[in-house]
């Protein structure tokens, strides 16, 4: 099977053309600039964009291209530039793939769409509640796509991650590992959350599970590593992974939340200190997946990668 990546480029997008020559499937990378050996450029993602030439002789698309960064907008012109791309480019790609006559959509969205702040584990029948631009862009693309397949042949399968990480992982995870590895004092001593997390491998294998299983047709899965961990026994995993000791004390949430108001880091502080797990059954129950890798794993190549960098 020829398979159109979107995105191919990115941090998902590589782990999931390398899964896919794995399986002996054949990846066709779209990305939106040229440069990129054996990727087809597309231009900027919107309701214009001509997808043609990179669906030829393709059957199935992984779309993982999106806006995600603030980049320097206001928010009002960053809501518009996440309903843009992640909204009208994604619709006017399902369109051009009925047009061509594929047969299967995997759409990366976000366990965002949820919203934030539940206690319990999350399930795919939980009500979205989209709390911020991005998510509400990925849940309005998630129901154009189920309005626009219906009565084609085109099968929409989503896949919601909570936060993924792995080797080329940025961002405050990448800020995490370099804290600890600095031996930098982390006020993450007594943090008694859970969070999910997914090794970029197990979302690729994931992935290219949806592009193939009957069962996964019309079907939305939040998916996971299975292994929750808090915000203090993420920075002993990586510690011990190190070789360092953690060097962690202790500050009471409220203390924290504070901090986070007058500095303008609330949102930063309540990932650390906030809890978000997912309930992966099902995709387990209806696709028989796994996670081909360990959390350990994906932490070990992470960290490893991490090292690498310096």
């Amino acid at each position: 099977m020829k398979v159109l990546v979107t995105g191919a480029n990115g941090f998902v997008g590589q782990a999931v053309v390398e899964r896919l020559g794995e399986l002996g499937q054949t990846a066709q990378s779209a990305v939106r600039r040229e440069g990129v050996p054996g990727a087809i450029p597309v231009g900027a993602i919107s309701d214009c964009t001509d997808w043609s030439v990179a669906l030829q002789g393709c059957e199935a698309v992984v779309h993982l291209a999106a806006h995600v960064h603030q980049m320097d907008l206001t928010e009002g012109r960053n809501a518009e530039k996440f309903h843009a791309v992640n909204v009208e480019g994604t619709l006017r790609l399902a369109r051009q793939c009925i047009d061509f006559g594929l047969k299967r959509f995997v759409f990366v969205s976000t366990v965002k769409v949820h919203g934030e702040g539940q206690k319990t584990a999350y399930r795919e029948s939980d009500a979205p509640a989209p709390q911020e631009p991005y998510a509400l862009s990925k849940w309005d693309a998630e129901q154009g796509l189920h309005a626009l397949a219906a009565g084609t042949k085109l099968e929409v399968v989503i896949l919601r991650p909570p936060l993924v990480y792995g080797p080329g992982v940025g961002a405050n995870f990448l800020r995490l590992i370099n804290a600890v590895r600095r031996g930098i004092p982390l006020p993450l001593g007594a943090v008694d959350n859970r969070r999910s997390l997914i090794y970029v491998k197990n979302l690729a294998d994931a992935i290219t599970t949806s592009l193939v299983h009957p069962a996964a047709a019309g079907r939305t899965y939040l998916v996971s590593d299975g292994e929750d961990v808090s915000t203090t026994d993420l920075v002993e995993r990586l510690a011990d992974l190190l070789g360092l000791p953690p060097r962690l004390f202790a500050i009471p949430h409220g203390v924290m939340q504070f901090a986070g108001r007058i500095l303008g880091k609330r949102q930063e502080i309540e990932r650390l200190f906030g809890s978000l797990v997912v309930d992966g059954g099902a995709i387990r129950r209806e696709l028989g997946w796994r996670p081909p890798y360990s959390m350990r794993e994906g932490l070990g190549a992470t960290v490893n990668w991490a090292l690498r960098q310096q």
